[in-house]
């Protein structure tokens, strides 16, 4: 038998990062239920993403209350880049509340993007219903990891690691996306830099452009930014 002891530092360590480092490992909250319907009487909105409002009681519930349709009458608006996208979340559709999942509709024009970006509180996988686009993400040794997808194949993207898709097929192309967080957030990469506020003398040195290129960037991704 090994009479070998353990530091006390190091103990103590090991108790911590068991207690403190377990919620790092899991994306939403187990849930403590069968599943909990915000009861509208107690107020609707973004505020059920985070499962503060009251449930409906169980008695209340019905089987509409598990199924959305409003991809079924999608109407795109696409964007300059030539996106459309409708994310479906507890806002919408509040069946999903408490279940640590939601998903989204993307279409993307003839040669459209979905520009770089992330999620941090989930990961995606990508399920492409047709066309083909050109998939990928980077991970954090700056690796890209990208190929053209065709319809019936599905991609993942690591939580937190910066991705994007281009449609380079000859019609339109339409992703569904799902997320293991009701509440997976995105940070869009051109509007986060450019469009947040940051000082334009770091961003001249970071990206090595002039102070009237930084205000072009400025313009096109924050209207109300004049500097």
């Amino acid at each position: 038998m090994s009479k070998y002891k353990m530091p006390p530092k190091t103990a103590m360590f090991l108790l911590i990062f068991h207690f403190v480092g377990l919620p790092i490992f899991a994306s939403d909250p187990d849930p403590v239920q069968d599943y909990c319907i915000p009861n509208p009487k107690f107020g609707t909105g973004r505020t059920a993403r985070f499962s503060v409002l009251p449930c409906k009681n169980s008695s209340e519930v019905t089987t509409d209350d598990f199924v959305f349709s409003g991809l079924k009458n999608f109407t795109p608006n696409f964007s300059e880049t030539g996106l459309a996208a409708l994310s479906v979340d507890p806002t919408l559709f509040p069946g999903l509340n408490t279940l640590g999942m939601s998903f989204a509709k993307a279409e993307l024009r003839v040669g459209g993007i979905n520009p770089p970006h992330f999620h941090p509180r989930a990961t995606e996988i990508a399920y492409l219903v047709r066309g083909s686009i050109y998939s990928g993400f980077v991970d954090s040794a700056n690796r890209v990891f990208a190929r053209v997808i065709e319809a019936g194949e599905v991609m993942v993207y690591p939580r937190g690691l910066v991705h994007f898709q281009m449609n380079v097929g000859d019609k339109l192309a339409t992703i569904f996306g799902s997320f293991n967080s009701q509440n997976a957030g995105i940070q869009k990469i051109p509007a986060t830099v450019f469009g947040s506020g940051i000082n334009s003398d770091l961003l001249e040195k970071a990206f090595g452009l002039s102070p009237r290129q930084i205000g072009q960037m400025r313009r096109k991704f924050d209207p109300k930014t004049t500097r």
